[in-house]
């Protein structure tokens, strides 16, 4: 107690030494020796591998905007006078995203994808999520993700002009090149395609489709059915959205209930309200529980 005083600090060791000697022994440091010559090539590498992992945040968002835009239009699909018309708009805008894929995947050539993936995994999730509700509504199943895959595969004869791509790298492009999702993107896609159907039976129902309800409801079942099985065993993010998915569930399911018991009472243009108002009591009774 006797060495410090009242509100006092103990001095550094390095303030003991004058601050201009410091200030020569920075200036001795040899900036071409190999030391900063290796410390050099880390800034390089660590400042190329950041700007490569900004370019592809921003095209994964380009994916995510376009994707969500492809999902609304395919819910014009049930109002629609012709909905052939509409899945071709939306085969065009799919093209449209998956040249954006094709850019992500040519940023990953010679890259461990695992190292950019929280980059480029909220945009794989949203295309997933248009690609299987376009194929949901041609054929009522679901795709595999074999078959997205497949489609994520580009040649050389697609080859378009890319951003930020060093005439280095056009060099070393191999003349085929893919992008695989991932099965943990693809099931959260599935995932939130089920909150996409959900508000496709509830268009239905308005436009006066009795039969969409049931044949939803027992695909929702299927898939809910499928992730019960994957449980806590899967990544957290999958065990995440099966909460969700079972709220989607149940509001189809609860829409089938008021179809099969007061479908003949109720006016099929009053079927839409009525299912909307159940769906916000149950939302609101699932936030006080």
């Amino acid at each position: 107690m006797n060495n410090y005083r009242s509100g006092g600090f103990r001095k550094r060791k390095h303030d003991n030494f004058p601050h201009g000697q410091r200030r020569e022994e920075k200036e001795n440091v040899n900036p071409s020796s190999a030391l900063m010559t290796s410390f050099k090539s880390f800034q390089l590498e660590l400042d190329t591998r950041h700007d490569k992992y900004e370019r592809l945040v921003k095209l994964s968002r380009d994916i995510t905007i376009e994707s969500k835009r492809t999902i609304f239009l395919l819910h014009r699909f049930t109002s629609a006078p012709n909905g052939e018309e509409i899945l071709n708009e939306s085969e065009v805008k799919l093209d449209a995203v998956r040249r954006k894929i094709k850019q992500v995947a040519q940023e990953l050539i010679g890259e461990d994808m695992y190292q950019f993936h929280r980059a480029i995994s909220p945009g794989l999730q949203e295309y997933v999520e248009a690609v299987s509700f376009q194929y949901f509504i041609r054929t009522r199943s679901l795709i595999s993700v074999e078959e997205i895959n497949k489609q994520l595969i580009f040649t050389a004869e697609d080859r378009e002009e890319t951003t930020n791509m060093t005439s280095n790298s056009h060099d070393k492009q191999p003349h085929t090149w893919s992008l695989k999702v991932t099965p943990v993107d693809y099931l959260l896609g599935v995932a939130d395609l089920t909150g996409e159907l959900m508000r496709l039976c509830i268009s239905s129902v308005g436009n006066g489709d009795i039969d969409t309800p049931f044949e939803l409801s027992q695909f929702l079942r299927q898939i809910y059915d499928g992730f019960t099985f994957i449980g806590n065993t899967g990544p957290y993010e999958v065990s995440k959205k099966l909460y969700t998915l079972k709220q989607s569930l149940a509001k189809v399911e609860n829409a089938c209930y008021t179809l099969k018991v007061r479908g003949s009472e109720i006016p099929k243009h009053m079927l839409a309200d009525v299912f909307s108002t159940k769906t916000e009591l149950i939302d609101q009774e699932e936030g006080l529980s």
